[in-house]
């Protein structure tokens, strides 16, 4: 007699959720996923979207195509019912609200940016986590520069304009203030080049140095080649407040912008927030060494909305992959009664960006730079996306932003 399969319901569908998926025996378990959008995105390639070196489409891989025998719903769980094993879920098309019961749950709803409670940010400021957001940032961008265009307007406003803020000095905003960099000087140039002397890139980052998480020799030679190409880094400045078009620091000093992009960190998702289950002190859930939810047997939590108790692994896309695979591994194996071992993170070292064919490596026993580290940084995440339709066409907008620039029409 077939035995039943198992109701498996994982919310999200980022990078962790995306490798349960792709590895989880669908003859075990009846897998539904829940979530309000309805394709991965590739984030280490974001930044580069929102210049047009790579196109939105390129980075995105719809979750159906991802394995057959799935259930999809474009939904946002609003509520978990721990007791009764049941789900609340709103559809993000037509507010309908549904309730879905599970035998196992996953929460891999990921995290939103951090405003750190500071007043504005929400309201002035653009974040750079969602394919939305890169849009939003890439049309602001050739706004900014259309404005800037306009006849008879005053050179104060146009240095406003022209000024391209970007709050926090981790590896999505480095890369974000590189790309931007690599826009201006190979592409925006050509085409506005009475408005280049008044542009200005600005790096503002309450720590000591950028990219933190990095070798401090690396950390070092970012700075050193962000100055060479002049944009302004300021370390340890906190932001105080963010008005309509101005930034205040906590020094008081005043920082105009047209575009100011928000990359500070991870905060908590309105669900995780509102959950009852043991958190860390970043709100993160607490999980034990198997990725379970503490206080709970049926409830796993893996990727960026989740902290394994007594560990400090860094929020990256390597360790919510990692975690992915390991469960679907963990409850393909358990379902057939074999031995499961605890979760073991395995560091792969990390790359960024830092603008004109440069990047920087931080590996266990090595820290390099260079030419060589770009090509091996644009191999690595080449070798990484998910489907031949997404390596064909990166490589495609690779060489077409090479050989014709990046477009700057607004639509």
């Amino acid at each position: 007699m077939k035995v039943k399969p198992q109701r498996l319901i994982i919310l999200g569908t980022g990078f962790a959720a995306f490798s349960l998926v792709k590895k989880i025996n669908t003859d075990i378990y009846q897998v539904t996923v829940v979530s309000p959008r309805n394709y991965l995105l590739f984030t280490p390639l974001l930044a580069s979207t929102t210049v047009g070196t790579i196109e939105f489409r390129s980075i995105i891989e719809p979750i159906r195509t991802v394995k057959a025998h799935i259930q999809f719903y474009q939904a946002i769980c609003t509520r978990i019912d721990s007791e009764e094993n049941i789900i609340h879920c709103e559809g993000v098309l037509d507010g309908k609200c549904l309730q879905l019961r599970y035998d196992l749950l996953v929460i891999a709803v990921g995290a939103v940016s951090n405003t750190y409670g500071i007043p504005g940010v929400l309201e002035y400021t653009k974040p750079l986590k969602e394919l939305s957001d890169a849009r939003a940032i890439r049309q602001r961008i050739i706004d900014c520069f259309e404005l800037a265009s306009t006849p008879g307007l005053s050179h104060a406003e146009r240095q406003r304009l022209l000024n391209f803020v970007v709050v926090g000095g981790g590896p999505t905003g480095v890369e974000f203030a590189a790309e931007i960099h690599d826009f201006l000087i190979e592409d925006l140039r050509r085409w506005f080049p009475d408005l280049i002397n008044d542009v200005n890139i600005t790096l503002i980052e309450a720590a000591k140095g950028i990219l933190s998480s990095f070798d401090e020799e690396l950390s070092r030679e970012a700075m050193k080649t962000f100055k060479s190409r002049r944009i302004l880094v300021r370390t340890e400045c906190p932001v105080k407040e963010i008005r309509e078009s101005e930034i205040i620091l906590q020094d008081e000093s005043i920082i105009p912008f047209g575009l100011a992009v928000w990359s500070t960190g991870n905060g908590p998702t309105v669900l995780v927030e509102s959950l009852q289950f043991p958190k860390c002190k970043m709100s993160h859930l607490l999980t034990d060494e198997y990725l379970c939810v503490l206080g709970t047997k049926n409830i796993f939590s893996i990727g960026d909305c989740a902290t394994i108790k007594d560990q400090e692994l860094p929020e990256t896309a390597q360790v919510a992959q990692q975690q992915g695979t390991y469960l679907a591994n963990a409850l393909n194996r358990k379902a057939k009664d074999q031995i499961v071992s605890s979760f073991s993170y395995r560091y792969m070292g990390m790359l960024a960006y830092i603008g004109r064919r440069r990047a920087l490596a931080d590996f266990k026993n090595m820290k390099l730079k260079g030419l060589i580290i770009w090509i091996f940084w644009r191999a690595i995440y080449f070798t990484k996306l998910v489907s031949r339709k997404n390596k064909i066409l990166v490589i495609f907008d690779w060489f077409k932003t090479s050989l014709f620039g990046r477009d700057i029409s607004r639509f």
